[in-house]
Order: structure tokens, then sequence, then C-alpha cells
């Protein structure tokens, strides 16, 4: 028995340690990646499905093995399908890593302190008016797939054009608003919707778009509630719920900063909610 252990220690190298390792990390990463969505229902029955497989090939059932062996071939076809939205989100995040990427988080010269108070002032109008609002900032991924869906504005960014724009019964109030930089680029834009299951279900449309174009992208979205007139913020798939002035100030200063990286974040969990 001891020479046994000894013979596998021997083969065994500080390279084997480093391939356990990157694979312990990559199944971590895709467990935060699936974490409260859809994918791990049907990861679920990807496993059942490879379970009762094997048990029916060391039971001898050859027609039941058959028919799941056939079942998994396709299956395996069907896969990026079926986990279309999880690949392109794990895609994305391996493009903004900082291993890739040495781009700003803060695209455009645009006065960061001028934009994050002209948010915060309407935001504040809003949250005081019960006026739902949903603002969507763009960050390293571009979101031109969504600016197409709205109305372009193309105009600089203030409080008195964000209030004008989200009035209730006008033009552009539904959908949400898309800023670069300091520059409205548009409004009445469709977004995707978060599948999430964990959402909070007194929660509606407006933020179930807000957390799945953060899903989609490493935008940052302030959005408003028009039952309650609570402010949240949404990143990377979360959503932080019920902030104050000082408290949505802190988080645009530090989610727009050029200094702040949210890239591929090394054992990393995204911001929870609150």
């Amino acid at each position: 028995m001891n020479q046994v252990i000894s013979l596998l220690l021997h083969k065994f190298t500080i390279f084997d340690v480093l391939d356990i390792a990157i694979v312990s990390y990559v199944f971590y990463r895709v467990i935060l990646l699936i974490r409260g969505t859809r994918a791990v229902q049907l990861l679920k029955g990807v496993i059942f499905l490879l379970i009762a497989t094997g048990l029916s090939g060391v039971l001898h059932l050859e027609a039941l093995n058959w028919l799941l062996n056939r079942v998994l071939e396709i299956g395996l076809l069907a896969i990026p399908v079926v986990f279309q939205p999880e690949l392109r989100r794990a895609l994305e995040q391996l493009g903004r890593s900082s291993l890739f990427n040495i781009n700003m988080r803060w695209q455009g010269t645009g006065d960061l302190a001028h934009t994050i108070h002209e948010l915060v002032t309407a935001a504040q109008v809003f949250s005081k008016n019960r006026i739902g609002a949903l603002v969507v900032l763009e960050r390293e991924t571009g979101l031109n797939e969504y600016v197409e869906t709205g109305i372009a504005i193309g105009g600089l960014l203030s409080a008195e054009l964000l209030i004008n724009s989200f009035i209730p019964n006008t033009p552009l109030h539904d959908g949400a608003m898309i800023v670069r930089a300091d520059r409205v680029i548009a409004a009445s834009c469709y977004l995707p919707l978060s599948e999430r299951s964990d959402i909070a279900k007194e929660l509606g449309t407006r933020h179930r778009a807000a957390v799945g174009i953060t899903e989609q992208s490493d935008a940052l979205v302030v959005v408003v509630s028009e039952e309650t007139g609570k402010i949240s913020v949404a990143e990377g798939g979360e959503l932080i719920r019920d902030l104050d002035e000082r408290a949505l100030t802190e988080k645009l200063t530090r989610g727009l900063s050029p200094q702040h990286n949210g890239g591929f974040r090394l054992f990393g969990r995204k911001a929870g909610t609150s």
C-alpha cells in the first residue's frame, strides 16, 4: 500500500496541482454563472439523464440504454442553443477580463461629476413624485443593439432632460434611456428581461429589464419604482435596492470611475441584493 502511495506521489507533479486548480476554478465560475437562472434546472435534467444512462448500462437494460444514448447525442447538439444566454455571458465576461482589456470603464471624455450630479438629482425627483424611470449607463460593452430599438436623442445629459423624458403619458416615458458618457444616446429602448427566479415578486418589468441588461453587458442601471418611489441600482445581474441620495452617489462614483475595474473577478461574487 505504501509503495502504491509513494508511486502516486512520485508521479504527482506541480503541473497536476495546477491542472486540478484550473478545472476546479472553471467549475466554480460555471456555478456562479448559472446560479439563480433556469440553466440550473436544465443542468439537473442533464445530470439525471447521465445517471440514468449509466445505470441502464450497468443493469443491461439495452433498449433503454440505446434510447438514452440517442437522447444524449441529440442533447449535445442542443446545448449551445439551450444555454445560449449563459454561454454569451461567459464569453462577454472573458472579453472584459483585465487580461485582455486595457480600456477604462467610463467611455468618453464627459464630465463624470456632472453626469452623476444630474442623475442623482433626477432620481430624487422621480422618487419623490413616484415616477418610474430606467436609465442605462454604458461602460465597456457597447449597447448599440439596444439603442437601435429606441428613439435617437444625442443630447447632453441633464436632470431636466431625464425628468421630461419619463413624465407619464409622454412619448418617451416607456422603455429605457441609454447614456454614454455625458450624452443621452437614445430613449424608449427595449431591454432583455431577466429570467431569474429569485427576483423579488413585488418587482415588475422595469426592474427585470434592469437586471436583464446587466446580465447581458457590464452596464450600470439606475431604476426607480413607480409604485414605491424606491431607487435601485443594477450591476452584474444583481439589484441593490432602496438607495438614498448619498448611497446612490457613492455607487455611481465607484461604478463609473475609470479606476474601478469590474471585469473578470477572481473568486469574486457579484453585488448582492438588499
